[in-house]
């Protein structure tokens, strides 16, 4: 079982930043998959980036050159530094672990932290 808990959203005006982070409760921490996903309202949850335990990076396009998604395997940590920040970024971001082991699928959510971007 892996304990996700988020922090660091709020309100920022267009054009702004923010830094997201994921603290995870697990030993297995280096086993994951982490990655960020959002939800805006009336829409799907949305895949935004994803780190392999080696630090392989994947974005969204909508993404791609405006966010960062870093962890820390010391600190059991991930990370998600967001410049540049649109409207239509605002949503609730959630912090995800994902592990496949002896064909067995982990998926872990946290329970989101809310990004508003409004002037």
């Amino acid at each position: 079982q892996v304990q996700l808990e988020e922090s660091g959203g709020g309100l920022v005006q267009p054009g702004g930043s923010l830094r997201l982070s994921c603290a995870a409760s697990t030993t297995l921490f280096s086993f994951y998959v982490m990655g960020w996903y959002r939800q805006a309202p009336g829409k799907l949850r949305e895949v935004v980036a994803t780190v392999t335990p080696d630090g392989e990076t994947n974005y969204a396009d909508s993404v791609k050159g405006r966010f960062t998604i870093s962890r820390d395997h010391a600190k059991n940590m991930v990370y998600l530094q967001m410049y540049s920040l649109a409207p239509n970024d605002t949503a609730v971001y959630y912090c995800n672990a994902f592990g496949i082991r002896a064909a067995v699928r982990y998926n872990y959510w946290g329970q989101g932290t809310q990004v508003t971007v409004s002037s």
